[in-house]
C-alpha cells in the first residue's frame, strides 16, 4: 500500500494529472466494496444478527466479488481480526475492567457527584467537553473512551429524571460531548499515531502543528458535540449499561485516591510521551513502556484493586463481580470490533485505498482539500483512521514540495479527513455503539454524524487557518 502511494507522488506534476485512468477491474472493486459493505449492514439490522457474523460475512462477501482467491481472503480475515484484537483488544479488556473496578467500588459515581457539586447540571456538558480534550491529549480514542465513559454516565445518573427517556436524554447530553472531545484530539492533536505519523512524514514542526490542532479541536468539538447532540440525540433509547449493578456493600474510597486512579493512565502515559521528546531520554526503555496504553492500564489495574476495595479485594464476591462484569462486556465487545478489523483488512488487500487515492490524484484541487479527500475515501473503504491517515501521507509528500503550502495544516486536513463518517467496517462504531448502549441506527444518528461533524468542521476551520498564517 505504501510503496503505490510514494509512486504515486512522485508522478504528481500538477497534483497527480500523471495519474492512471480508472479500469474495469477497479470498478469492479469499488462493485465489491460497496456489495459487502450492504449486505453487512442489512444482515446487522434488517436481519437483527450480530455484528460478528454479518461483518465477517460482508468481509469474505468483498473478497470473493473482488476476486481474492479464498485462501488469501482467510489469510486477511485473520490478519484484520489479529491486529484489532491484538492491539485495541487488550487497550479494550484492561480499560472495561477498570471501569468495572471505579463502577463498582463506587469510586465512579463520588467522581461523578463532585463533579457535578462544582459545575451544576447546566454546565456539566461543557465541563464534560474539557475533561474530554485534555485527559483525551495522551491517550489513545479507545483508552480514553473506556476510561472516561463509566464516569460521565454515573454523573449523568446522579443528574436523574423522571422517566427512562429522560434520564437516557441526560446520559446522551454528557456522553456526545465527552465523545467529541476524544474524537477531536485523537484526529487533529499530536501526539496520536496518526497525526504524529503524518508530522515526521511530512516535515510539518511538532510544536506548531500542536498549536494550530489545539485552536482547531476547541471550537470544532463544540460543534459537533454539545451543538450537534442537540439534534441528533433526540428520542434515543439506550440499552443497558455494559456494566451492570451489585449490592457489594463497599465502602467508597476518597474521591483523591479516586481521581489518581482515573489519571494514572493519563499521566504514564504522557509522561513517556513528553519523555521522550527529550533527546537525551529518547528510547529509553522504561518510557517507552510507560507510554504503551495496555502497560500503563496493566500498572493502574494491579494498583486499583487494593486502592479501590482495600483488604476485600482477595473476597470472592468482589473478584467475581468485577470479572463477571468484564468478562461479559469485552466477549459482545472484541467480537465486534475484531470483525470490524477483518472487513477493513480484505478491503485494503483487494487494493481499494489505493484506488481511491489514485483516482483524487487524477484531479487538479487545493493541496489541503487534496489530503482531506484522499484520507476520507480511505476512512469509507477501510474504516481505520490510521489507514486512512498512513495512505494518505504517502500520496502528499510531493504535494506538499511543489505547492509549498504549510505541512502542518495538510497533517491537520488528513487528520480530519481520516474520521469522516464511522460506519460498519470501523472497529470504533462497534465499540462505541456497545459501550453507549445505542442500536446500530442511533449509532449511526449519533456517533457516524459527530465524526462526520468533526472531519467536516475541522477542514472548514483548516482552510479558514490557511488564509490567517
Amino acid at each position: 500500500m505504501g510503496g503505490s502511494a510514494d509512486a504515486d507522488s512522485a508522478d504528481l506534476g500538477s497534483f497527480g494529472m500523471g495519474a492512471q485512468a480508472v479500469t474495469g477491474d477497479d470498478l469492479r472493486l469499488v462493485g465489491a466494496a460497496l456489495a459487502g459493505i450492504l449486505l453487512a449492514v442489512l444482515m446487522i439490522v434488517r436481519g437483527r444478527l450480530h455484528p460478528f457474523i454479518g461483518l465477517l460475512c460482508g468481509a469474505f462477501t468483498v473478497g470473493l466479488l473482488a476476486g481474492l482467491p479464498l485462501p488469501d481472503i482467510a489469510k486477511a480475515v485473520q490478519k484484520g481480526v489479529g491486529d484489532i484484537i491484538g492491539g485495541t483488544g487488550f487497550v479494550v479488556a484492561l480499560g472495561l475492567s477498570l471501569g468495572a473496578m471505579l463502577h463498582l467500588s463506587g469510586a465512579a459515581a463520588s467522581l461523578a457527584r463532585g463533579a457535578l457539586s462544582l459545575t451544576g447540571v447546566r454546565a456539566a456538558p461543557w465541563a464534560t467537553l474539557g475533561i474530554a480534550i485534555v485527559i483525551g491529549l495522551p491517550l489513545f480514542f479507545e483508552t480514553g473512551l473506556v476510561l472516561l465513559l463509566p464516569i460521565v454516565v454515573a454523573a449523568a445518573e446522579a443528574m436523574g429524571g423522571t422517566d427512562d427517556a429522560a434520564r437516557d436524554a441526560a446520559k446522551l447530553r454528557l456522553i456526545m460531548p465527552a465523545l467529541a472531545g476524544l474524537g477531536v484530539v485523537h484526529a487533529l492533536v499530536p501526539p496520536h499515531p496518526g497525526p504524529l505519523l503524518a508530522v515526521e512524514a511530512l516535515g510539518a514542526n511538532l510544536g506548531l502543528t500542536m498549536l494550530y490542532g489545539i485552536i482547531i479541536a476547541i471550537p470544532t468539538a463544540i460543534l459537533a458535540g454539545p451543538v450537534l447532540a442537540k439534534v441528533t440525540t433526540r428520542g434515543v433509547r439506550l440499552a443497558p449499561p455494559v456494566l451492570g449493578d451489585h449490592a457489594l456493600g463497599i465502602a467508597t474510597p476518597p474521591r483523591a485516591l479516586a481521581l489518581l486512579i482515573v489519571l494514572l493512565p493519563v499521566l504514564l502515559i504522557a509522561t513517556g510521551e513528553l519523555a521522550q521528546m527529550a533527546p537525551g531520554l529518547r528510547g529509553s526503555a522504561p518510557l517507552v513502556a510507560a507510554s504503551n496504553p495496555v502497560v500503563a492500564l496493566l500498572v493502574t489495574n494491579l494498583l486499583a484493586l487494593p486502592v479501590l476495595f482495600g483488604r476485600r479485594l482477595r473476597e470472592s464476591a468482589i473478584q467475581d463481580a468485577v470479572w463477571h462484569e468484564t468478562m461479559g462486556a469485552a466477549g459482545a465487545i472484541l467480537l465486534a470490533i475484531g470483525a470490524g478489523g477483518a472487513l477493513k483488512q480484505v478491503l485494503v488487500s483487494a487494493g481499494l485505498s489505493d484506488l481511491l487515492a489514485r483516482v483524487v490524484l487524477m484531479y487538479a484541487i487545493s493541496p489541503l482539500l487534496l489530503g482531506w479527500l484522499v484520507a476520507v475515501g480511505i476512512r469509507l473503504a477501510a474504516g481505520s483512521a490510521t489507514v486512512a491517515t498512513i495512505t494518505a501521507v504517502g500520496v502528499m509528500p510531493g504535494v506538499v514540495a511543489s505547492s509549498g503550502v504549510s505541512p502542518e495544516l495538510v497533517v491537520l486536513a488528513i487528520g480530519a479527513g481520516s474520521v469522516f463518517f464511522s460506519h460498519v467496517n470501523d472497529p470504533g462504531f462497534w465499540l462505541v455503539k456497545s459501550y453507549v448502549g445505542t442500536s446500530t441506527a442511533d449509532t449511526f444518528r449519533t456517533w457516524s454524524l459527530l465524526e462526520t461533524a468533526i472531519s467536516v468542521v475541522g477542514l472548514a476551520m483548516v482552510l479558514v487557518l490557511s488564509h490567517v498564517i
